[in-house]
Protein backbone atom coordinates (compact mmCIF):
# COMPACT_ATOMS: atom_id res chain seq x y z
CA UNK A 1 0.00 0.00 0.00
CA UNK A 2 1.96 3.43 -1.05
CA UNK A 3 2.48 5.78 1.62
CA UNK A 4 0.21 8.90 1.31
CA UNK A 5 0.23 12.47 3.22
CA UNK A 6 -3.21 11.36 5.20
CA UNK A 7 -0.83 7.99 6.16
CA UNK A 8 -0.58 7.91 10.30
CA UNK A 9 3.44 7.28 9.58
CA UNK A 10 3.29 11.03 8.06
CA UNK A 11 0.85 12.49 10.40
CA UNK A 12 2.90 11.74 12.93
CA UNK A 13 5.72 12.82 11.34
CA UNK A 14 4.28 15.88 10.96
CA UNK A 15 3.38 16.20 14.36
CA UNK A 16 6.79 15.44 15.15
CA UNK A 17 8.36 18.51 12.84
CA UNK A 18 5.46 21.07 14.53
CA UNK A 19 6.50 20.24 17.65
CA UNK A 20 10.50 20.06 17.37
CA UNK A 21 9.76 23.70 15.45
CA UNK A 22 7.71 25.33 18.05
CA UNK A 23 9.85 24.13 20.83
CA UNK A 24 12.64 25.72 19.50
CA UNK A 25 10.98 28.70 18.72
CA UNK A 26 9.69 29.12 22.34
CA UNK A 27 13.16 28.27 23.94
CA UNK A 28 14.78 31.24 21.54
CA UNK A 29 11.73 33.57 21.68
CA UNK A 30 10.62 33.16 25.02
CA UNK A 31 12.25 30.73 27.50
CA UNK A 32 10.27 32.25 30.60
CA UNK A 33 7.21 30.71 29.44
CA UNK A 34 9.02 26.96 28.56
CA UNK A 35 7.78 25.38 32.26
CA UNK A 36 4.25 26.43 32.12
CA UNK A 37 4.08 25.07 28.33
CA UNK A 38 6.12 22.29 29.23
CA UNK A 39 3.39 21.70 32.48
CA UNK A 40 0.80 21.50 29.96
CA UNK A 41 2.30 19.49 27.12
CA UNK A 42 4.17 16.72 29.62
CA UNK A 43 1.83 15.27 31.29
CA UNK A 44 -0.58 14.86 27.56
CA UNK A 45 2.69 12.89 25.50
CA UNK A 46 2.90 10.98 29.35
CA UNK A 47 -0.39 10.13 28.82
CA UNK A 48 -0.13 9.03 25.43
CA UNK A 49 3.29 6.97 26.33
CA UNK A 50 1.04 4.95 28.97
CA UNK A 51 -1.61 4.37 27.30
CA UNK A 52 0.50 2.48 24.42
CA UNK A 53 2.36 0.71 27.00
CA UNK A 54 -0.54 -0.83 28.76
CA UNK A 55 -1.16 -3.17 25.31
CA UNK A 56 2.11 -4.07 25.40
CA UNK A 57 2.28 -7.40 27.91
CA UNK A 58 -1.05 -8.64 26.54
CA UNK A 59 0.26 -8.14 23.13
CA UNK A 60 3.87 -9.48 22.89
CA UNK A 61 2.28 -12.55 25.12
CA UNK A 62 -0.45 -13.75 22.56
CA UNK A 63 1.56 -12.84 19.35
CA UNK A 64 3.68 -15.19 21.04
CA UNK A 65 1.76 -18.29 21.15
CA UNK A 66 0.04 -17.60 17.87
CA UNK A 67 2.98 -16.90 16.04
CA UNK A 68 5.11 -20.07 17.70
CA UNK A 69 1.87 -22.25 16.83
CA UNK A 70 1.55 -21.02 13.45
CA UNK A 71 5.28 -21.58 12.78
CA UNK A 72 4.73 -25.49 14.10
CA UNK A 73 2.00 -25.83 11.99
CA UNK A 74 3.89 -24.97 8.99
CA UNK A 75 6.78 -27.12 10.02
CA UNK A 76 4.75 -29.37 9.33
CA UNK A 77 3.50 -29.09 5.87
CA UNK A 78 6.31 -30.22 4.27
CA UNK A 79 10.27 -30.75 3.63
CA UNK A 80 10.28 -27.68 1.42
CA UNK A 81 8.46 -25.69 4.51
CA UNK A 82 10.04 -27.19 7.09
CA UNK A 83 13.66 -26.04 5.23
CA UNK A 84 12.56 -22.57 5.02
CA UNK A 85 11.95 -22.30 8.50
CA UNK A 86 14.99 -23.80 9.42
CA UNK A 87 16.74 -20.86 7.44
CA UNK A 88 14.59 -18.22 8.37
CA UNK A 89 15.31 -18.92 12.06
CA UNK A 90 19.30 -19.06 11.47
CA UNK A 91 18.84 -15.74 9.72
CA UNK A 92 16.87 -13.99 12.45
CA UNK A 93 19.62 -14.87 15.12
CA UNK A 94 22.43 -13.74 12.97
CA UNK A 95 20.54 -10.36 12.55
CA UNK A 96 20.12 -9.97 16.55
CA UNK A 97 23.76 -11.25 17.00
CA UNK A 98 25.28 -8.79 14.03
CA UNK A 99 23.02 -6.19 16.04
CA UNK A 100 24.65 -6.64 19.43
CA UNK A 101 28.13 -6.55 17.88
CA UNK A 102 27.72 -3.51 15.14
CA UNK A 103 25.62 -1.25 17.11
CA UNK A 104 28.19 -0.67 19.55
CA UNK A 105 31.11 -0.48 17.08
CA UNK A 106 29.56 2.44 14.67
CA UNK A 107 28.48 4.09 17.84
CA UNK A 108 31.82 4.02 19.48
CA UNK A 109 32.74 4.92 15.83
CA UNK A 110 30.48 7.93 15.74
CA UNK A 111 29.27 8.46 18.96
CA UNK A 112 25.78 10.94 19.68
CA UNK A 113 27.38 14.04 19.98
CA UNK A 114 27.98 15.05 23.80
CA UNK A 115 26.01 18.13 23.99
CA UNK A 116 23.03 16.29 22.15
CA UNK A 117 23.01 13.26 24.76
CA UNK A 118 23.30 15.63 28.10
CA UNK A 119 20.16 18.01 27.06
CA UNK A 120 17.99 15.12 26.03
CA UNK A 121 18.89 13.39 29.22
CA UNK A 122 17.74 16.52 31.23
CA UNK A 123 14.93 16.92 29.11
CA UNK A 124 13.53 13.45 30.16
CA UNK A 125 15.06 13.88 33.91
CA UNK A 126 11.67 12.92 35.35
CA UNK A 127 12.00 9.71 33.49
CA UNK A 128 12.99 6.76 35.56
CA UNK A 129 14.84 3.65 33.71
CA UNK A 130 13.26 0.53 33.60
CA UNK A 131 15.44 -0.79 36.55
CA UNK A 132 18.93 -1.19 37.37
CA UNK A 133 20.44 -4.27 35.46
CA UNK A 134 20.68 -7.01 38.82
CA UNK A 135 24.24 -8.95 39.39
CA UNK A 136 25.14 -12.04 37.36
CA UNK A 137 23.43 -14.84 39.41
CA UNK A 138 20.56 -12.65 40.29
CA UNK A 139 19.52 -11.86 36.69
CA UNK A 140 19.96 -15.89 35.56
CA UNK A 141 17.59 -16.49 38.39
CA UNK A 142 15.44 -13.97 38.10
CA UNK A 143 14.69 -15.63 34.49
CA UNK A 144 12.16 -17.94 35.28
CA UNK A 145 9.12 -16.55 37.39
CA UNK A 146 8.02 -17.89 40.55
CA UNK A 147 4.72 -16.31 40.14
CA UNK A 148 3.94 -15.39 36.29
CA UNK A 149 0.99 -12.91 37.36
CA UNK A 150 3.55 -11.12 39.25
CA UNK A 151 5.88 -10.89 36.37
CA UNK A 152 2.97 -9.57 33.79
CA UNK A 153 2.15 -6.73 36.79
CA UNK A 154 5.76 -5.68 37.59
CA UNK A 155 7.08 -5.90 33.45
CA UNK A 156 9.32 -8.65 33.78
CA UNK A 157 9.54 -9.18 30.36
CA UNK A 158 12.51 -11.67 30.35
CA UNK A 159 10.45 -13.92 32.49
CA UNK A 160 7.12 -13.54 31.18
CA UNK A 161 8.76 -14.01 27.29
CA UNK A 162 10.08 -17.69 28.84
CA UNK A 163 6.75 -18.81 30.08
CA UNK A 164 5.14 -17.83 26.88
CA UNK A 165 7.87 -19.98 24.77
CA UNK A 166 7.16 -22.92 27.22
CA UNK A 167 3.61 -22.19 27.37
CA UNK A 168 3.23 -22.10 23.58
CA UNK A 169 5.18 -25.32 22.90
CA UNK A 170 3.68 -27.16 25.39
CA UNK A 171 0.33 -26.22 23.27
CA UNK A 172 1.64 -28.12 20.32
CA UNK A 173 1.76 -30.87 22.26
CA UNK A 174 -2.00 -30.84 23.27
CA UNK A 175 -4.83 -32.84 21.34
CA UNK A 176 -5.86 -30.82 17.59
CA UNK A 177 -8.97 -29.40 19.46
CA UNK A 178 -8.22 -27.94 22.98
CA UNK A 179 -4.87 -26.55 20.70
CA UNK A 180 -7.35 -24.92 18.16
CA UNK A 181 -9.74 -23.62 21.27
CA UNK A 182 -6.39 -22.16 22.97
CA UNK A 183 -4.86 -20.45 20.05
CA UNK A 184 -7.92 -18.71 18.80
CA UNK A 185 -8.31 -17.93 22.25
CA UNK A 186 -4.74 -16.22 21.98
CA UNK A 187 -5.72 -14.79 18.52
CA UNK A 188 -8.58 -12.84 19.91
CA UNK A 189 -6.82 -11.30 22.45
CA UNK A 190 -4.09 -10.48 19.74
CA UNK A 191 -6.94 -9.04 17.59
CA UNK A 192 -8.65 -6.56 20.33
CA UNK A 193 -4.94 -5.41 21.25
CA UNK A 194 -4.86 -3.78 18.08
CA UNK A 195 -7.76 -2.53 17.64
CA UNK A 196 -7.06 -0.62 20.92
CA UNK A 197 -3.37 0.41 19.64
CA UNK A 198 -5.48 1.09 16.08
CA UNK A 199 -7.14 3.75 18.14
CA UNK A 200 -4.04 5.23 20.30
CA UNK A 201 -2.31 5.52 16.92
CA UNK A 202 -5.40 7.74 15.77
CA UNK A 203 -4.18 10.13 18.34
CA UNK A 204 -0.40 9.44 18.47
CA UNK A 205 -0.34 13.14 16.41
CA UNK A 206 -1.31 14.49 19.50
CA UNK A 207 1.13 12.74 22.13
CA UNK A 208 4.00 12.80 19.96
CA UNK A 209 3.39 16.63 19.37
CA UNK A 210 3.54 16.97 22.97
CA UNK A 211 6.75 15.02 23.62
CA UNK A 212 8.41 16.81 21.00
CA UNK A 213 7.52 20.00 22.37
CA UNK A 214 9.12 19.31 25.72
CA UNK A 215 12.03 17.99 24.37
CA UNK A 216 12.47 20.82 22.22
CA UNK A 217 11.53 23.59 24.53
CA UNK A 218 14.28 22.18 27.44
CA UNK A 219 16.56 21.33 24.57
CA UNK A 220 16.36 23.74 21.78
CA UNK A 221 18.02 22.46 17.94
CA UNK A 222 20.17 19.82 20.08
CA UNK A 223 16.76 17.58 20.17
CA UNK A 224 17.33 17.56 16.28
CA UNK A 225 20.85 16.64 15.99
CA UNK A 226 20.30 13.91 18.00
CA UNK A 227 16.71 12.65 15.90
CA UNK A 228 19.41 12.68 12.96
CA UNK A 229 21.59 10.95 14.45
CA UNK A 230 19.73 8.03 15.51
CA UNK A 231 18.31 7.65 12.01
CA UNK A 232 21.68 7.04 10.70
CA UNK A 233 22.89 4.80 12.92
CA UNK A 234 19.71 2.42 12.88
CA UNK A 235 19.30 2.71 9.15
CA UNK A 236 23.33 1.82 9.06
CA UNK A 237 22.70 -1.61 11.06
CA UNK A 238 20.14 -2.30 8.97
CA UNK A 239 22.25 -1.84 5.82
CA UNK A 240 24.75 -3.25 6.77
CA UNK A 241 22.53 -6.80 8.01
CA UNK A 242 20.91 -6.77 4.55
CA UNK A 243 24.17 -6.58 2.56
CA UNK A 244 24.70 -10.24 3.92
CA UNK A 245 22.07 -11.43 1.87
CA UNK A 246 24.20 -11.18 -1.38
CA UNK A 247 26.56 -13.85 -0.17
CA UNK A 248 23.50 -16.02 1.10
CA UNK A 249 22.78 -15.83 -2.36
CA UNK A 250 25.45 -16.60 -3.78
CA UNK A 251 26.65 -19.69 -1.58
CA UNK A 252 23.56 -20.36 -0.65
CA UNK A 253 21.37 -20.20 -3.94
CA UNK A 254 24.40 -20.40 -6.49
CA UNK A 255 23.57 -17.21 -8.05
CA UNK A 256 25.81 -14.57 -9.14
CA UNK A 257 25.68 -10.93 -7.82
CA UNK A 258 24.91 -9.61 -10.95
CA UNK A 259 22.05 -11.75 -11.81
CA UNK A 260 20.74 -11.60 -8.25
CA UNK A 261 20.69 -7.89 -8.27
CA UNK A 262 19.28 -7.59 -11.19
CA UNK A 263 16.32 -9.76 -10.95
CA UNK A 264 15.53 -8.59 -7.50
CA UNK A 265 15.55 -4.90 -8.71
CA UNK A 266 11.99 -4.59 -9.83
CA UNK A 267 10.71 -6.16 -6.10
CA UNK A 268 13.13 -3.94 -4.43
CA UNK A 269 11.69 -1.03 -6.07
CA UNK A 270 8.37 -1.45 -4.66
CA UNK A 271 9.46 -2.38 -1.32
CA UNK A 272 10.88 1.23 -1.48
CA UNK A 273 7.73 2.61 -3.14
CA UNK A 274 5.55 0.76 -0.47
CA UNK A 275 7.49 -0.52 2.69
CA UNK A 276 5.61 -3.36 2.35
CA UNK A 277 6.43 -6.71 1.94
CA UNK A 278 3.41 -8.42 1.26
CA UNK A 279 3.23 -5.66 -1.64
CA UNK A 280 6.12 -6.70 -3.03
CA UNK A 281 5.30 -10.60 -3.07
CA UNK A 282 3.76 -10.74 -6.72
CA UNK A 283 7.20 -8.87 -8.12
CA UNK A 284 9.47 -11.41 -5.87
CA UNK A 285 7.27 -14.26 -7.04
CA UNK A 286 8.38 -12.95 -10.81
CA UNK A 287 11.80 -12.39 -9.71
CA UNK A 288 12.43 -15.67 -8.29
CA UNK A 289 11.07 -17.34 -11.62
CA UNK A 290 14.25 -14.96 -13.59
CA UNK A 291 16.58 -16.90 -11.12
CA UNK A 292 15.22 -20.40 -12.05
CA UNK A 293 13.35 -21.04 -8.73
CA UNK A 294 10.52 -23.52 -9.69
CA UNK A 295 6.98 -22.72 -9.01
CA UNK A 296 7.05 -25.33 -6.33
CA UNK A 297 9.66 -23.83 -4.40
CA UNK A 298 9.12 -20.13 -4.71
CA UNK A 299 4.96 -20.88 -3.89
CA UNK A 300 5.75 -22.68 -0.78
CA UNK A 301 9.11 -20.52 0.59
CA UNK A 302 8.17 -17.12 -0.63
CA UNK A 303 4.68 -16.86 1.36
CA UNK A 304 6.31 -18.55 4.26
CA UNK A 305 9.37 -15.76 4.12
CA UNK A 306 6.72 -12.96 3.92
CA UNK A 307 4.35 -14.10 6.71
CA UNK A 308 7.90 -14.84 9.08
CA UNK A 309 10.85 -13.62 7.94
CA UNK A 310 11.91 -9.98 8.82
CA UNK A 311 15.52 -10.18 8.85
CA UNK A 312 15.99 -6.57 10.45
CA UNK A 313 13.69 -6.80 12.61
CA UNK A 314 15.99 -8.39 14.94
CA UNK A 315 19.12 -5.93 14.34
CA UNK A 316 17.22 -2.94 14.41
CA UNK A 317 14.90 -3.36 17.16
CA UNK A 318 18.06 -3.98 19.01
CA UNK A 319 20.10 -1.48 17.82
CA UNK A 320 16.95 0.99 18.99
CA UNK A 321 17.34 -0.22 22.74
CA UNK A 322 20.85 -0.05 22.39
CA UNK A 323 20.97 3.16 21.19
CA UNK A 324 18.95 4.34 24.31
CA UNK A 325 21.40 2.23 26.47
CA UNK A 326 24.42 4.88 25.42
CA UNK A 327 21.81 7.63 25.27
CA UNK A 328 21.77 7.10 29.02
CA UNK A 329 24.30 5.90 29.96
CA UNK A 330 22.96 2.30 31.06
CA UNK A 331 25.88 0.34 31.10
CA UNK A 332 25.59 -3.28 28.72
CA UNK A 333 26.40 -6.90 30.51
CA UNK A 334 26.65 -10.11 28.69
CA UNK A 335 24.19 -11.26 30.10
CA UNK A 336 22.02 -8.70 29.51
CA UNK A 337 22.90 -8.06 26.14
CA UNK A 338 22.75 -11.61 25.76
CA UNK A 339 19.05 -11.78 26.95
CA UNK A 340 18.12 -8.76 25.00
CA UNK A 341 19.10 -10.79 21.77
CA UNK A 342 16.92 -13.75 22.30
CA UNK A 343 14.28 -11.40 22.83
CA UNK A 344 14.71 -9.43 19.72
CA UNK A 345 14.34 -12.39 17.53
CA UNK A 346 10.85 -13.86 19.43
CA UNK A 347 9.48 -10.35 19.61
CA UNK A 348 10.35 -9.96 15.82
CA UNK A 349 9.47 -13.40 15.33
CA UNK A 350 5.97 -12.34 17.02
CA UNK A 351 5.49 -9.21 15.35
CA UNK A 352 5.18 -10.46 12.05
CA UNK A 353 2.63 -8.79 9.40
CA UNK A 354 1.57 -6.09 12.03
CA UNK A 355 1.64 -2.13 11.59
CA UNK A 356 5.08 -0.56 11.44
CA UNK A 357 4.00 1.50 14.68
CA UNK A 358 2.40 -1.44 16.14
CA UNK A 359 5.55 -3.46 15.66
CA UNK A 360 8.33 -0.76 16.88
CA UNK A 361 6.44 -0.83 20.76
CA UNK A 362 5.44 -4.49 20.73
CA UNK A 363 9.01 -5.83 19.81
CA UNK A 364 11.27 -2.98 21.47
CA UNK A 365 9.85 -2.29 24.71
CA UNK A 366 10.36 -6.00 25.99
CA UNK A 367 14.12 -5.45 24.59
CA UNK A 368 14.46 -2.28 25.83
CA UNK A 369 12.91 -3.13 29.32
CA UNK A 370 15.65 -6.44 29.65
CA UNK A 371 18.29 -3.81 29.17
CA UNK A 372 17.27 -1.48 31.83
CA UNK A 373 16.34 1.80 29.60
CA UNK A 374 13.48 3.67 29.70
CA UNK A 375 11.01 3.27 27.17
CA UNK A 376 9.55 7.35 27.04
CA UNK A 377 12.10 7.95 24.12
CA UNK A 378 10.28 5.36 21.99
CA UNK A 379 7.69 7.51 21.72
CA UNK A 380 9.82 10.18 19.68
CA UNK A 381 11.54 7.25 18.03
CA UNK A 382 8.65 6.33 16.75
CA UNK A 383 7.62 9.69 14.91
CA UNK A 384 10.94 9.14 12.94
CA UNK A 385 10.76 5.46 12.20
CA UNK A 386 9.37 6.13 8.80
CA UNK A 387 12.98 6.62 7.68
CA UNK A 388 14.75 3.67 9.10
CA UNK A 389 11.35 1.74 7.96
CA UNK A 390 12.51 1.56 4.48
CA UNK A 391 15.89 0.10 5.11
CA UNK A 392 13.90 -2.46 7.06
CA UNK A 393 11.56 -3.24 4.31
CA UNK A 394 14.17 -3.40 1.65
CA UNK A 395 16.28 -5.64 3.71
CA UNK A 396 13.64 -7.76 4.39
CA UNK A 397 12.79 -8.25 1.04
CA UNK A 398 16.28 -8.81 -0.48
CA UNK A 399 16.21 -11.72 2.66
CA UNK A 400 13.29 -12.68 1.16
CA UNK A 401 14.39 -13.62 -1.90
CA UNK A 402 17.79 -14.65 -1.07
CA UNK A 403 16.47 -17.33 1.17
CA UNK A 404 13.78 -18.95 -1.39
CA UNK A 405 16.86 -19.46 -4.19
CA UNK A 406 18.99 -20.71 -1.39
CA UNK A 407 15.80 -23.49 -0.55
CA UNK A 408 15.50 -24.56 -3.91
CA UNK A 409 19.19 -25.12 -4.35
CA UNK A 410 19.41 -27.21 -1.18
CA UNK A 411 16.07 -28.88 -2.24
CA UNK A 412 16.01 -32.34 -3.90
CA UNK A 413 13.91 -33.46 -7.08
CA UNK A 414 11.12 -35.23 -5.17
CA UNK A 415 10.73 -32.58 -2.54
CA UNK A 416 10.12 -30.41 -5.16
CA UNK A 417 7.47 -32.60 -6.92
CA UNK A 418 5.76 -33.37 -3.55
CA UNK A 419 5.39 -29.50 -3.28
CA UNK A 420 4.16 -28.86 -6.71
CA UNK A 421 1.50 -31.40 -6.15
CA UNK A 422 0.59 -29.87 -2.88
CA UNK A 423 0.10 -26.88 -4.93
CA UNK A 424 -1.29 -28.04 -7.35
CA UNK A 425 -4.23 -29.56 -5.20
CA UNK A 426 -7.38 -28.09 -5.28
CA UNK A 427 -9.00 -26.20 -2.57
CA UNK A 428 -11.05 -28.23 -0.32
CA UNK A 429 -14.59 -26.63 0.06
Amino acid sequence: MSRSFNSPSTRILGALVLGLLLGVALAASNPGAVPGVVGVAQPIGTAWLNALQMTVIPLVFSLLVTGIAATAEAARSGAVAARAIAVILTIMVASAVAAAILTPLFLGFAPMPAASAAALRGALADVAPAGPVPPLGEFMAGMVPSNVVAAAANGAFLSLILFALIFAFALTRIDRAGRETLTGVFAAIRDTMLVMIGWIIWIAPVGVFALALTVAARTGTAAVGALLHYIVTVSSVGVAVSLFALPLALWGGRVAFGRFLRESAPALAVALSTQSSLASLPAMLKGSEALGVPVATSGVALPLCVAMLRATGPAMNLAVAIYVAAWFGVPLTFATLGAATAIAVLTSLGSVSLPGQVSFISAISPIAVTLGVPLAPLGLLLAVETLPDIFRTLGNVIFDLAVTVTVAARSDPAELTAADALLSEPAQP
